[in-house]
């Protein structure tokens, strides 16, 4: 599979987890495809797909799709087709494009602000669409960029960022920015559970060492021992609860992949806990051992 296989699948898998929460939550939600150069039609097909999946939740409530950018006319006829096989319901409803400079006023048409709304967005973002993302609520935003710190100060809250590396060394920067843990958390557990088999891995675009990780629904904890030691010797004593959010802030990982590595980290005594003994709850203090990476 190509990086761009790689994060329709991604994209796919998210939203079987945003769709379902945005429509329990209120009447009406919005999830947008971007492009600043050419809209994907093989992804906006498999993103329609993946929201007429949801169709029977549509009772008494809107569920919009935009689609914006160069080619999105062409992706329109496709759609149209999909959603003629799918016989998907008036309540959802799919909007397109020619530019993706139109999406604010495209978000202001569909009602977007106020309510759950997703923009996935291949190119960078600027102030415009930022402040349109934001006055959802929640407002998320997935975006393709070069620029690793493109969400650390756009005012979501919490931010992630990953690069897909193929087999041939290519790679592509992917970042979400939302301010819900749960969906920042449920985009990690998405993340590490594409195709293990797909030729892709992982690398944290912050780790100064660029190490591959293998995608894996159990991957190799040793990177993210060492990233908690680094962590702890930084920042002092944290508990569990803060080393698990500094796991999903702070690296590619899961927050639940963070017990395993402590676990690791306190069989060969490199950090100690407190208390000594019992369950390794959310409240247990960890330290790094004096003797840590001696």
């Amino acid at each position: 599979m190509s990086l761009t296989d790689v994060t329709r699948e991604l994209l796919v898998r998210y939203l079987g987890t945003w769709a379902p929460g945005a429509l329990h939550g209120g009447r009406r939600a919005t999830f947008a495809l971007v492009a600043r150069t050419e809209v994907s039609v093989p992804a906006a097909e498999a993103a329609l797909r993946a929201l007429a999946e949801f169709a029977d939740r549509l009772r008494g409530r809107e569920l919009t799709m935009i689609v914006a950018g160069p080619g999105a006319d062409r992706a329109r006829e496709r759609l149209t087709a999909v959603q003629a096989e799918l016989r998907t319901p008036a309540a959802l409803t799919v909007h397109t494009l020619p530019d993706a400079a139109l999406l604010p006023a495209g978000l202001t048409a569909a009602r977007a602000a106020g309510a759950p709304l997703l923009v996935a967005l291949d190119g960078d973002a600027d102030d415009a669409t930022l402040r349109a993302v934001r006055a959802g609520k929640p407002g998320e935003l997935l975006i393709i960029t070069a620029d690793g710190r493109a969400l650390r100060d756009a005012g979501f809250g919490l931010d992630a960022a990953v690069e897909l590396v193929d087999g041939a060394g290519r790679a592509l920067l992917l970042c979400l920015g939302t301010p819900s843990a749960k969906s920042l958390e449920a985009f990690k557990n998405e993340l590490w559970a594409v195709d293990e088999y797909a030729g892709v891995r992982l690398r944290d675009p912050h780790d100064p060492d660029r190490r591959l990780l293998d995608i894996s629904l159990t991957p190799n904890p040793a990177p993210l021992r060492r990233e908690l030691l680094d962590h702890l010797a930084a920042r002092g004593p944290r508990t569990v609860t803060e080393l698990k959010h500094f796991t999903m802030t702070g690296t590619v990982y899961r927050p639940a992949d963070t017990l395993r590595a402590l676990h690791g980290l306190l069989e060969t005594a490199a950090v100690t806990r407190d208390p000594e003994h019992g369950r390794l709850g959310g409240d247990v203090v960890i330290a790094r051992s004096r003797t840590a990476g001696a």
